[in-house]
Order: structure tokens, then sequence, then C-alpha cells
């Protein structure tokens, strides 16, 4: 009796390890990304989690014009800047942020809030450190995955049929 509930022990031990592995495994559908590079000798980080268009209408329907965005999927969408910058003639300072958008058809807003570790929905409009006007552009081809680039003047966000950009000083 007691050899076969070691092999039952066993074997379950099997099963639940088999389970882990192939549930840690697998990809998230928004995985994770960071995008890095520096402006005018400040390293700027960005991490996000980036969704799929999947032929979905994006702008406007499943991202909402005129509502507030958590740029990305999962958790909330972060900038880190390693010096103080100027992001269209408004000082941001050294330190790290939650990034998110309320985008419009031809132009939005981009926050910087110093709220951070949240998950992207939890939102406290009164920890907005800058909030700067962008404009949307249309692209062609479209970007099937959400996407953020940091540029030598700034950085910009890509997603289905539009872009925005910011230099940064």
């Amino acid at each position: 009796m007691k050899n076969y509930t070691i092999q039952k022990s066993g074997f379950l031990g099997i099963c639940v390890m088999l389970i882990y592995t192939i549930a840690c495994g697998q990809e998230r559908a928004s995985p994770a990304k960071t995008a890095e590079g520096t402006v005018n000798d400040a390293k700027i980080t960005i991490n996000y989690s980036s969704p799929a268009v999947k032929g979905r209408t994006i702008w406007g329907d499943l991202v909402e014009y005129g509502k507030v965005w958590r740029a990305g999927a999962n958790e909330a969408t972060t900038f880190e800047t390693s010096k103080d910058i100027r992001i269209e003639g408004k000082t941001l300072p050294a330190g790290k942020y939650s990034f998110y958008i309320i985008p419009n058809d031809k132009e939005g807003t981009f926050i910087f809030n110093s709220q951070t570790g949240q998950w992207g929905t939890q939102y406290d409009e009164g920890k907005d450190v800058i909030r700067i006007p962008v404009q949307f552009e249309e692209i062609n081809p479209s970007e099937e995955r959400l996407t953020y680039n940091v540029t030598p003047t700034g950085f910009e966000i890509r997603w289905a049929d539009r872009m925005a950009k910011v230099k940064i000083e």
C-alpha cells in the first residue's frame, strides 16, 4: 500500500509540473516589449505590453476617442528618463512615469503620470505631471502590433493605421 501511495503522489507531481511548464511556456497575447534610446544625453526607456490588431477596428472603437487609454495592454505602460527633459516645451523631471493617451481622430493628449506599478486601467488624474497635445497621422502600411520607438529627436507610438510622435529636448 505504501508503494502505491508513493507512485500515485509521484504521478500527480509529474502532472502538476507538466501543466505548469505548458502554462509558463506560452507567450502572452500582448507580449511585454521595451523601446530604448538616448535623446540629448537622456536615456529613455518605455516598457509596454504590445497588443495586436487581429482584424479589429482600433482607433475610435477598441480604443475609444476622448477617453483615457492605458497606451498598451496589461500593466500600465511606463516611460523613464535618466535626466530632466523637455517634451514639446514642457519639463518632465528625471524619473519613472506611467504613460497614458487620450486619443481623438486627428489629435490627442500624451499623459505622464507619477503613479507607477499599477494595472493599466488604474488611472488617477490627480497624479498627472504633464499633458502634451499631439497630432495623429495616418500610416501606410499599418502596424499589426502596438509599437513604441525612441528616435534621435523624441519618441513615437504606432498602431493600426495611426501614429503620433513628440519632440524631446
